[in-house]
């Protein structure tokens, strides 16, 4: 058995994690809104004023922070105007970008909010930049922030809502390099900044801006972004800049644009393939801040990875515009990779979403159109498993001796760790992204002593093992016995493709 060793000096906490690291996504996009959250007032599955019961429960125990909606590509065609007053009044429109359905806007603001409010989690609401205008973005935040006799605070009253809602999140577009406009780098800047300024603070509703940022490895539309900030002083208000933060896309997959690999059935080449392409997210952080250093070098601005996970061909059958995919053991580890990579950048990056939160991309949830079972996917296990990092200090993990694989030409270290420490409480995060060997780390542990420890495993024989209504627990979490006592601190055993957290109590 391989031995790696993980050296973590439990004395030198980091920078916070932040909880909105585990954010989600929710876009008007296949099954995700329609049949995923909402389900109607008049279905027979249990929900609250439309929203499926069971899907809501699910996702606050894993403490979900933030939610961002309405897209995505869909909110660069979303008014929110028609979103809004008695369902069956709601103008409906075409859903262009997402399988040329109609959608009929029976999900709008108020059924948004409601969701934000039963789920207990933030709302992160994407503003239209792509085909709507400065007044209608500034009158939305109106709507939804606004206490008094205000135009549109009237006009939310008249639709049921008479306090105003806490909205911390705002996005200034999506995409606008593609879906979101097709714009330049500079075209968007402006525009940017136009929509920041209008993007108003009402009461003590302060909105934390995010410009929609780069795809993958654009550097210059991240530089683009952070010129046009740092030639602006503080606003009024006292709030440095247009805008407080700037986002990022990144998908992983094990193809192309055009094949992007199947999510089951996959060969071992296309598992590591994966994983290669999975750690180019720490690249992605690393040259991303460090473009933002040179304008920034206090690290006020944020980063925000507001869309990220795996994207795999759809499954047979199913609707290419609906972006249904299963979600497997593979998926699991890639989210893994990518937390590992957020807490260490955790100074820089303030906020993620994952793509996408129910039935959509790497899924947290599966419901069956047919018999309206609810799976948990192994992806979802990983958020589970990993939620003592939200809001704790990022502890560093010096790895040695960590066997690495060549995969496209270069080095895939075949380890991947994090911790955190919460007072007494510490937690370590542990993959190993061998598909055939089995490993062991040794915990050198140091500055605090270990009074007691805890451990679990997420790992299946084969590698796209996924949960099914007939199988809903074929890669669940289960209590870790493979970790003793080392003279160094802990011995932690990794059995091949697999992902462990170990809790350690300290003093």
């Amino acid at each position: 058995m391989t031995i790696t060793t993980a050296v973590i000096d439990l004395d030198l906490p980091g920078a916070t994690i932040s909880r909105h690291i585990y954010g989600h996504f929710a876009e008007h996009l296949g099954r995700c809104i329609y049949g995923g959250f909402w389900v109607g007032e008049d279905s027979p599955l249990p929900n609250v004023r439309g929203i499926r019961s069971d899907v809501v429960d699910a996702l606050k125990a894993i403490r979900i922070p933030n939610l961002r909606w309405p897209g995505g590509c869909f909110a660069d065609d979303y008014h929110w105007r028609d979103g809004i007053g008695p369902r069956e009044r709601r103008p409906r429109m075409v859903n262009s970008h997402w399988g040329d359905v109609v959608e009929d806007n029976s999900f709008g603001t108020h059924e948004f909010m409601d969701l934000c409010e039963l789920l207990g989690a933030d709302p992160y609401v994407s503003g239209n930049v792509g085909s709507g205008s400065v007044a209608e973005m500034s009158d939305w935040v109106e709507y939804l922030t606004r206490a008094d006799d205000s135009p549109m605070a009237a006009l939310r009253r008249a639709n049921g809502r008479d306090q105003p809602w806490r909205v911390p999140f705002w996005g200034l577009g999506n995409e606008a390099w593609g879906c979101g406009g097709n714009l330049r780098a500079e075209q968007f800047a402006s525009l940017a900044r136009q929509y920041a300024t209008y993007a108003r603070n009402h009461g003590g509703n302060s909105l934390y801006r995010i410009a929609a940022g780069a795809n993958a490895d654009d550097l210059h539309w991240t530089e683009t972004l952070m010129r046009s900030f740092n030639d602006l002083t503080s606003d009024p208000a006292g709030h440095a800049g247009p805008f407080q933060a700037v986002s990022l896309h990144y998908y992983t997959m094990s193809g192309s644009w055009s094949d992007k690999g199947d999510a089951t059935g996959f060969s071992t080449d296309q598992w590591y393939i994966t994983m290669a392409r999975a750690r180019h997210m720490e690249e992605l952080l690393t040259r991303h801040s460090t473009v933002m250093d040179r304008y920034d070098p206090h690290r006020k601005v944020g980063l925000v990875v507001d869309e990220w996970g795996t994207w795999w061909n759809v499954e047979k059958g199913t609707n290419p515009g609906f972006l249904y995919q299963q979600n497997t053991l593979r998926d699991a580890l890639v989210a893994s990779v990518h937390f590992d990579a957020f807490h260490r950048h955790a100074d820089r990056v303030v906020m993620a979403n994952i793509a996408q939160t129910v039935n959509v991309l790497q899924a947290m949830i599966l419901t069956d159109p047919d018999t309206n079972a609810l799976v948990l996917t192994p992806t979802y296990h990983v958020f589970q498993m990993n939620a003592g990092h939200q809001d704790a200090a990022a502890l560093a993990v010096h790895l040695r001796d960590a066997d690495t694989r060549t995969v496209e030409g270069d080095e895939l270290s075949l380890v991947s760790a994090s911790a955190s420490v919460n007072g007494d409480t510490a937690l370590v995060s542990l993959s190993n992204l061998d598909a055939e060997i089995d490993r062991s780390v040794v915990l050198d542990l140091r500055g605090r002593d270990v009074v007691g420890h805890s451990a679990r495993i997420l790992t299946a024989t084969a590698l796209d093992a996924h949960n099914t209504p007939e199988r809903p627990d074929a890669v669940a979490p289960a209590a870790h016995a493979g970790v003793r006592a080392h003279a160094r601190g802990l011995e932690v055993d990794l059995p091949a493709h697999s992902y462990v957290t170990v809790s350690l109590d300290l003093r």
